[in-house]
């Protein structure tokens, strides 16, 4: 029997891309398709909104044009850029997007960056204007934003605009997408080495995702028939709940009133919490899942917009640093003295100048006074931020303008929780110990480096142009840090400073979204190569140079030890923790900072690693992420995740795996004549699964269909069935609880109706692989008419198990299909695929999305849509550009502290959520000494060291340990290989052998580093640890 195709519209389908409109719950815009990381941050509710959105930014400093970027990256709809100022000098050190032609001409600064802001996003209108904007403008044009932004403007215009932004607000719910009369306004500034963000989201705003977090399920083990009830988690697994979450509940069998109803709850122990009074319902019996709920917030800012003087006078602040938590208050005491200072001087105060210091002074002194709650007057902090005021840390405003374009996206979607008003980040650290220095260091030179010399003074802007900095990665974060290297004037060739770059991946359209030194016209290019072409656009001064390379053990000859002592810092810009291990290891071993960095979603870490004074990344390790037992995988899938990870393990060992093997072993035997010359007895390694693949090897489309249709009913229905006889549904185990009882589902066999779009969509894209991995030409099929043979069975041949007999039988049926001339040349080759997820038109993902889903039906699974199914198979790290932005600003501030030689408690590590909002400094973990004896220690960054020769032995070693270091060694390791243990059987004879034996160094090699134990200071204790002993061959070392 036969049957057909119903008949479907193709005409929304890309030539070559088999996704049925049936088959595909949403299709995806193409800004959509651009953007698919952010998408997992904002989801597609806050996208839509985003791209529905108008935003006002005025003033195009180097703020300003940070924010610009970022939500244009984001995919706004509309953004209008207002600057009226003229390109200077000084924009050329603070503004990546003016260039020296820019100056020469006398550009209008937004002139300048329009065009450049408007090629990061064509989905973008991307407005400019310079039309002058202060007390007496008409602010009716400003009705037709949503988001209000303005960088370097007067207090008094702040006050104005907010006022007339907080007057158009009726209290509404934001995520309406047609109710758009909500102005909400942003200001934010940097004045030398201190920065502020001021919202003002109206006296109602919704949030209807706070936090932006994923939902959460969690197994039941027990519900507690009580007063309140207590749930316990199944195996007693962490919960990882907070008090005043909300979960619903399904599946409970027993405690029936509890399904599809919803509780807030009180963490009772990491694996209990309370839910409420349970009393009254039945009694629970077994199962039951829970699943985390978003619960919508109403934030006010009632009657606190900035006209109002009671919102200036009593600021609610976000305090980033809490060894330090009276600065926040102490710089918004200056900053608005600052803005008293400008209206009176009509100028900010002149670095060095004592009058305007003392003035400055004077002003913080009358603001304090006004403030509710006083701060602690700081002189010397009003001093420094006088003597820097004029000047601009890029890196600075790169982490300020991530947070601010954060606020504005909130603004925008009503997605996460807004900043409670006033959020201060500053850079003391950095400014503060060159206070003593002489003013000449600080004086302009008529550069693009002044606004930084302001700040940081001529001393230490050389020790960065001297910086020969080793980036890996040329990701987002990358592309940001390069950006802030530009601005900073790190590497300068004139300075013989350096930046070596290496990446060895090619850009794709969805990098565009976030690595903003990528254009269209990019695609399928090296992204370090562009990267430093990019780069070096911004400034032409530095020396920068760009790799292919992966940075790990096959890649030491490039990056050997030569190539690291000649470093002066070394910068990761990574997305895998193997990674950052294993050049963690290497800048140890060769005493090199390390700058580390990494995102996900809205959250963002920072780490310092300086020699001799922090831990280092290998000295602390995350828990390894918890794996799907494969039991679970295989038989008894419970949540979504088990079904996407099962599709994808298929899609490897199918079209992957045994392909590879298949290709592999026509290799060893390189034609079929030394198939037939093998002796009778011998064995063939892969015989089996050669004789299998040869066997179902299809040569038309139509046999491709054929291999799909069995594959249904092989994942789908016999397995299921297999499994059912196996455990039928009353089995009980032996204590009498069912053995199908949650997280244990049954399965259901499908029966395969091609009139399913879900069947038809698995049956396509599982018969396209198949024609790509055996070379079946796809040209002239059709998906309107598609036959399958119901009748069709699996061959006999490949239900053999193997054994030493049964391939001895799968060889001479291989050597019968040699001889019958059924194999021939092109037979012995076919094409592994390597899993593509951004491809749409491959069907990678098609075949993922269709088994997962047909899996997740087979066992009453809620099924997941094409997006969540992408993230899983595809482990995909959620990632959008505010975040990339400041993490980037944040290494960049500490970068300066490692080329001016800071102390340890200079350093600072970061984490952020910008969802909620939060951001933590904190200080470096400084490094520990361990203890061999009273007199001897050693931390990880020390090596100790022996120069031998070529007849140097064992014996000789441990001898020369012994005197150097007073220490007696027991034990000596190279790698995993244990070189002397004295216990060992016939190590006692290895003394007399040379090193260059017993470690069998390679030719160009000049040392080994060694892991020696040493003899503990009483019997009976164990030996202690000790740091690596370098070995060198010879005195050349």
């Amino acid at each position: 029997t036969s049957t057909t195709t119903p008949c479907y519209d193709h005409s929304l389908i890309p030539i070559g891309n088999v996704n049925l409109p049936c088959y595909i719950s949403l299709l995806l815009s193409k800004l959509a398709l651009l953007r698919y990381r952010q998408r997992y941050v904002l989801g597609d509710s806050a996208m839509h909104q985003m791209a529905q959105s108008s935003v006002f930014l005025s003033g195009m400093g180097t703020l300003g044009v940070e924010i610009a970027k970022n939500i244009v990256l984001a995919g706004v709809k509309v953004v209008t850029l207002h600057d009226s100022r003229l390109c200077d000098v000084w924009d050329l050190g603070t503004n990546f997007f003016i260039r020296e032609e820019d100056v020469q001409k006398q550009k209008k600064r937004v002139e300048a960056v329009h065009s450049r802001v408007a090629e990061l996003n064509p989905y973008v209108q991307v407005n400019s204007s310079t039309v002058a904007l202060d007390d007496i403008t008409d602010l009716s044009f400003l009705l037709q934003y949503q988001c209000v932004v303005l960088t370097e403007t007067s207090l008094n215009l702040q006050k104005r605009i907010d006022h007339f932004c907080h007057s158009q607000r009726p209290p509404i719910k934001l995520h309406h997408p047609k109710l758009y009369p909500l102005k909400i306004f942003v200001a934010c500034d940097v004045l030398g080495m201190c920065s502020r963000v001021f919202c003002d989201f109206g006296e109602s705003f919704e949030v209807w995702d706070p936090t932006g977090e994923e939902p959460k399920e969690l197994f039941i083990q027990n519900i507690t028939q009580e007063n309140p009830g207590v749930v316990m988690c199944l195996d007693n697994r962490m919960h990882g709940l907070q008090t005043g979450q909300s979960v619903c509940f399904r599946e409970v069998n027993g405690m029936t009133e509890l399904n599809g109803t919803t509780h807030q709850i009180k963490v009772l122990s990491p694996y209990s919490f309370a839910i409420g009074d349970t009393s009254s319902f039945q009694s629970y019996l077994h199962g039951g899942i829970l699943r985390t709920v978003r619960v919508p917030r109403t934030f006010h800012f009632v009657r606190r917009p900035l006209k109002q003087c009671c919102h200036l006078h009593d600021p609610k602040l976000l305090i980033p640093d809490f060894s330090k938590p009276e600065v926040p208050l102490q710089i918004h005491t200056t900053m608005m003295a600052l803005d008293l200072f400008q209206e009176h001087h009509s100028r900010l105060p002149i670095a060095g100048c004592v009058q305007d210091s003392e003035d400055l002074l004077k002003l913080v002194e009358e603001v304090n006074e006004t403030l509710k709650s006083k701060a602690c007057m700081n002189a010397a902090l009003v001093r420094c931020v006088s003597r820097c005021a004029r000047g601009c840390l890029a890196p600075l405003a790169a982490a300020v303008g991530g947070i601010a374009s954060q606020e504005v996206l909130k603004a925008l979607t009503g997605k996460f929780m807004p900043l409670q008003q006033w959020f201060y980040l500053d850079a003391l650290e950095v400014v503060q110990p060159l206070q003593t220095l002489p003013l000449e260091e600080f004086a302009s030179r008529g550069d693009r480096y002044d606004a930084l010399r302001v700040c940081i003074g001529e001393s230490l802007l050389s020790e960065l142009h001297k910086l020969r900095v080793f980036m890996v990665g040329c990701g987002a974060i990358g592309c940001e840090m390069l950006k802030n290297f530009a601005l900073l004037g790190v590497g300068l060739a004139r300075c013989s400073g350096e930046i070596c770059i290496t990446d060895p991946d090619l850009i794709e359209k969805s990098n565009l979204n976030r690595q903003f030194l990528f254009r269209p016209q990019h695609i399928q290019k090296p992204k370090s190569i562009t990267a430093a072409a990019a780069t070096l656009d911004i400034n032409p001064e530095l020396r920068l140079e760009a790799h292919l390379n992966k940075v790990c053990p096959a890649t030491e000859d490039a990056y050997n030890d030569t190539f690291y002592s000649q470093l002066s810092v070394v910068v990761t810009a990574l997305d895998n923790v193997e990674a950052r291990r294993y050049l963690d290891s290497r800048c140890v071993s060769n005493q090199k900072a390390l700058l580390d960095s990494g995102t996900m979603g809205t959250k963002g870490h920072t780490e310092i690693i300086v020699p001799n004074l922090t831990e280092s990344y290998n000295s602390h390790r995350d828990p390894p992420e918890e794996e799907i037992p494969f039991c679970t995988l295989k038989s008894f899938p419970a949540v979504i995740e088990h079904t996407i990870q099962w599709a994808r393990d298929k899609f490897e060992s199918a079209f992957s795996h045994k392909p590879s093997m298949y290709n592999t072993f026509w290799q060893s035997h390189l034609s079929t004549e030394d198939v037939l010359h093998v002796s009778a007895g011998e064995s063939m390694d892969g015989a089996f699964q050669v004789i299998k693949l040869l066997s179902r090897r299809p040569a038309r489309w139509e046999h491709c269909l054929a291999l799909a249709r069995l594959k249904f009913d092989k994942y789908f229905k016999r397995k299921a069935l297999q499994l059912l006889h196996s455990f039928p549904l009353d089995t009980r185990l032996k204590d009498g609880t069912l053995f199908w009882q949650s997280p244990k589902r049954p399965p259901n066999p499908i029966e395969f109706d091609i009139k399913d779009p879900l069947h038809f969509g698995f049956l396509v894209s599982t018969a396209r692989l198949f024609a790509g991995i055996y070379n079946v030409p796809l040209n002239g099929y059709s998906l309107n008419r598609i036959e399958t043979d119901e009748t069709v069975k699996k061959p006999d041949q490949m239900k053999l198990t193997v054994s030493s007999a049964e391939e001895r039988e799968a060889i001479s049926q291989l050597e019968e299909a040699i001889t019958t001339g059924f194999v021939t040349q092109e037979c012995l080759r076919m094409s592994p695929l390597v899993f593509e997820k951004d491809n749409d038109s491959n069907g990678h993902m098609d075949f993922v999305e269709a088994a997962a889903t047909l899996r997740a039906r087979m066992y009453a699974i809620a099924p997941a849509d094409r997006l969540q199914a992408k993230r899983i198979a595809g482990k995909i790290i959620p990632a959008i550009a505010t975040a990339t932005a400041a993490v980037a600003g944040l290494v960049a501030l500490e970068l300066i502290k490692v080329a001016g030689a800071y102390g340890f408690e200079s350093f600072k590590n970061c984490f952020f959520n910008l969802a909620l909002p939060v951001v933590v400094l904190t200080e470096t973990a400084q490094v520990k000494r361990t203890r061999i004896r009273d007199d001897i220690s050693f931390s990880i960054w020390e090596r100790w060291s022996i120069v031998g020769h070529e007849d140097f032995t064992l014996s000789d070693f441990l001898s020369a340990v012994r005197e150097k270091y007073g220490i007696e060694p027991t034990m000596v390791v190279h790698g995993v290989k244990m070189l002397y243990v004295p216990v060992m059987p016939g190590h006692s004879k290895r003394l007399k052998l040379t090193m260059q034996k017993l470690v069998k160094p390679s030719a160009n090699r000049k040392y080994v580093d060694l892991t020696v134990s040493f003899a503990p200071e009483a019997d009976g204790d164990e030996d202690l640890p000790g740091p690596p002993i370098r070995y060198h061959f010879c005195n050349r070392a």
